[in-house]
This record gives C-alpha cells, sequence and structure tokens, in this order.
C-alpha cells in the first residue's frame, strides 16, 4: 500500500516477532486460511449445500464430476490466499512436507524445521476449530439425517471435512494409500521448485502463488480419489487432533472404520514427509543441476539446441 500503516503494538514490543516467532506466526495464520478455506469447501459440498436444499435431498453429495471440480478449486484457492498471507514473512511453507525439503536442498536452516512443524500443525487445528464453529449446525444435521455406522452420533461422512482416509478399493491396505501420498508429494515439490527457480522459466509479478494453487488443482484433480490428496501432514493430522477431540473418535484416531481401514492417520503424514524429499531431489537431479551447467558456462545455448560445433575450416 502506499500510505504508511502504524503497528498495532510498540515497536519495541515488536522486536522479538522479527525472527523466528514472527515466522512462526505468518506459517500460523497462513496455515490456519489454508485449512478454513480448503476444509470449509468440503464443509459446503459434504454437509452446507445439501442440508441448505442446494441439492437433491439432504443427503446427497457428489452426484457428478462437478462436485469434485467444487473440492479441488476450493483447495487450490486455500493454498494461493494462504501463500499470500503468510509469504512475505516465512516463505508461506505451510507444509511440513515443504518445510523439509527446503531444509534438504534449499538451505532453509534445520534449526526452524520443527518451530515450523509445530505453527502448521497448530495453524491446521484451528482452522479446523474454525470449520466446525460455522458449521457444526449443518454437520449435526447431516449426520442425525444419515444412516450407517456412527461414532458418538458422527459418520465417517462428516469426518471427511477435516480429514483423509483411503478409498474402498484398497481393501484397507496400506501400501496402495502410502504410494499415493508419496507420488502426489513429490509432483507438488517438484511444481513448487519449479515454479520458485528464478533460473527457470520462473514467475513474474508475485503470480507464484496462484500457480502453486494451480499445481494442487491439478494433483487433485489427477491424484486426488485415492485418498483424498493430503499432500500434507498438518493439513490431515491438526483437523484430525480437533475432529478427535470434537467426538469423531476412533474415526479420527487411530483413523479406522470397521471393515474398511485401521489405523490410517500415519499415512497422510510419512507420505507426504517421503514424498516431497523425493520430488525435490528429483528436479534438482533432472532439472536443477542442468541449470547450475548451464549457468557455468561462458556461453549459454538456446533452449533444446546443442552448443556451436566450430570446424577447422573456420578457423
Amino acid at each position: 500500500m502506499a500510505v504508511e500503516i502504524p503497528a498495532l503494538v510498540k515497536t519495541s514490543r515488536l522486536r522479538s516477532r522479527g525472527g523466528l516467532l514472527g515466522e512462526c506466526l505468518a506459517e500460523f495464520l497462513g496455515t490456519l486460511v489454508l485449512i478454513a478455506f480448503g476444509c470449509g469447501v468440503v464443509a459446503m459440498a459434504v454437509a452446507a449445500l445439501p442440508g441448505s436444499g442446494r441439492a437433491a435431498t439432504p443427503t446427497t453429495i457428489f452426484l457428478a464430476a462437478g462436485d469434485w471440480l467444487l473440492i479441488t478449486w476450493g483447495w487450490a484457492f486455500a493454498v494461493v490466499f494462504g501463500v499470500y498471507v503468510a509469504g512475505g514473512v516465512s516463505g508461506a511453507h505451510l507444509n511440513p512436507a515443504v518445510t523439509l525439503a527446503m531444509a534438504l536442498r534449499r538451505g532453509f536452516s534445520w534449526a526452524k524445521v520443527l518451530p515450523y512443524w509445530f505453527a502448521q500443525v497448530v495453524g491446521a487445528l484451528t482452522g479446523a476449530a474454525l470449520v466446525y464453529l460455522v458449521y457444526h449446525d449443518a454437520i449435526n444435521t447431516f449426520d442425525s439425517t444419515v444412516a450407517g455406522p456412527k461414532v458418538n452420533g458422527h459418520t465417517n461422512t462428516t469426518f471427511s471435512i477435516f480429514a483423509t482416509f483411503p478409498a474402498a478399493y484398497f481393501h484397507g491396505g496400506v501400501w496402495g494409500p502410502l504410494i499415493d501420498q508419496i507420488v502426489g508429494t513429490a509432483f507438488l515439490l517438484m511444481l513448487i521448485a519449479a515454479v520458485i527457480d528464478l533460473r527457470n522459466q520462473a514467475v513474474k509479478a508475485n503470480l507464484g502463488p496462484l500457480v502453486i494453487g494451480f499445481a494442487v488443482a491439478a494433483i487433485g484433480m489427477s491424484y486426488g480419489a485415492n485418498a483424498g490428496y493430503a499432500i500434507n501432514p498438518a493439513r490431515d493430522f491438526g483437523p484430525r487432533l480437533f475432529t478427535y477431540a470434537a467426538g469423531w473418535d476412533s474415526l479420527a484416531f487411530p483413523g479406522s472404520v470397521s471393515g474398511a481401514f485401521s489405523a490410517y492417520w500415519w499415512i497422510p503424514i510419512v507420505g507426504p514427509l517421503v514424498g516431497g524429499a523425493i520430488g525435490i531431489l528429483v528436479y534438482d537431479l533432472f532439472i536443477g543441476d542442468v541449470l547450475i551447467v548451464r549457468s557455468e558456462l561462458a556461453e549459454l545455448p538456446p533452449p533444446g539446441r546443442s552448443r556451436p560445433v566450430h570446424t577447422h575450416d573456420e578457423e
């Protein structure tokens, strides 16, 4: 903004927020925004639209691909605005997998990894609590209307507003969802690395958050149905903690539905951490190292062309 904005708190009291504390506060708020809009759009699709009479019946969800597109684009915008909120202070990781990858290959301080993770999880938990505050009437109405197995009156369908679980075709298996999370997060970090790499075709005019949001939408559209594309340990673990406290109990921890899947809670944590590390290593191996070599050459060939060959006749 063109006008000078005065601080809400005296400058002398702000100094402690100039370093790691300020960065963690930014990660907290950015992740809160991510979850508030991300879980918020799922609450719309699952409970609010049906319950408000805007669907065929009070329990009708996912009748067509449009329902999934609502969720994928909602999560994309959630990422965009979460990154815009926190980016100038903390770099807007908003995801422990991103923080780990930045520490592995982008010089991010290892001393900041655990504080960032803590801020991200607490921000995610708080964002989930905010969604429940706004939508608890719709959630409770849906749970009371729908038939099926319930835990403390809650269903796995409303649990899906907040955290993830595997598709039925995995038959409770671990490897399918785990591989899904590794692959999805590997693509996420590969795409983030490409977008922020100034040596590559870097996004200009501060449009990086928007393009990263597009990347999340693409992952959701291509890899979302297997296990809900958490691709972010804090995005799943924080809301899972909240739902456990709010009464979903075993649906949240250990993440079990009788006859469907058991103790699922760790997969959206381990899978993204492994996948994020793989994704940034793959990018650096195939693209980053090539860009480094080219920057060190005195003469850079045009993309896709080899260096000119000089013959003895030209000398």
